[in-house]
């Protein structure tokens, strides 16, 4: 398939106008008129996996988080952007993002909510035609904190969560932001969640968010939006026959020691 016949079915279920204004969507670098007989799918475009993309033969690198934000004002190889990009084109890789727009027409929130059995659900944060980040559902039945943290630990095959509240208090309307969710914390407040599971929350984040009645578990970053991967494998195996999907294998990239 040519690159832009795979970025056309991309696109048709995650268009790029659902992406928040500051973010940097699309194919970042490339030719969409490359062939392409396989596709590896990563969160981040890392050295390793761009490495791992051009060991395996791959003609379209996908990723989650854009390789490139802001100005680039040259290519080189004395930065690390500068080298991937080098990397990339020496090897004939195109690459292409979806971040926002993924996380707003349906794709990481709702899966991450399916997955813990979340009822009811509602767009946590509107961002565009009824669409947006996060969702919030209730649980079949209250529980507490810590069983919550186990299911989480289970179902995103996560070995620690973050508690920022009481592990005995009893949680039932839960709201969840795969990637990092600061600034949806009041959004959680005013729909009335006992509880927001997501990532990058610093300590006074944490503590201002219980004071307002909020219990927060942060599962990490990449510990809720992995599950990318997935969703994106099952979604091009379907349109994609004759082409080889890969899946980044190259490790959670942090650790708690």
């Amino acid at each position: 398939m040519r690159c832009q016949d795979i970025l056309d079915k991309i696109e048709a279920r995650y268009p790029r106008k659902y992406a928040c204004d500051w973010d940097n969507v699309g194919l970042l670098a490339g030719s969409r008129e490359r062939e392409v007989d396989t596709v590896y799918i990563a969160l981040d475009a890392t050295d390793e996996v761009v490495d791992a993309a051009a060991e395996c033969g791959a003609q379209l690198l996908l990723t989650h988080h854009p390789m490139i934000f802001g100005k680039v004002d040259r290519v080189n190889d004395e930065t690390v952007l500068g080298r991937k990009i080098l990397k990339l084109i020496e090897h004939g890789i195109a690459c292409y993002a979806m971040h926002t727009n993924f996380d707003t027409i349906g794709g990481m929130a709702k899966e991450a909510a399916a997955m813990l059995g979340l009822q009811n659900m509602e767009v946590l944060e509107e961002t565009k035609d009824g669409e947006g980040i996060g969702e919030v559902g209730y649980l079949p039945a209250a529980t507490t904190v810590t069983a919550l943290v186990v299911l989480i630990k289970e179902k995103f095959d996560l070995k620690n969560v973050i508690l920022y509240g009481n592990p005995n208090d009893t949680v039932e309307k839960i709201a969840i932001c795969p990637g990092s969710g600061k600034s949806v914390i009041n959004e959680a407040v005013q729909k009335k969640a006992d509880c927001l599971i997501t990532g990058d929350i610093g300590h006074h984040e944490g503590l201002d968010a219980n004071e307002m009645g909020l219990t927060i578990l942060d599962a990490s970053h990449y510990g809720l939006e992995h599950i990318f991967m997935h969703i994106m494998y099952e979604y091009l195996k379907g349109y994609c026959m004759d082409v080889e999907i890969g899946i980044a294998d190259v490790g959670v990239p942090f650790s708690i020691l």
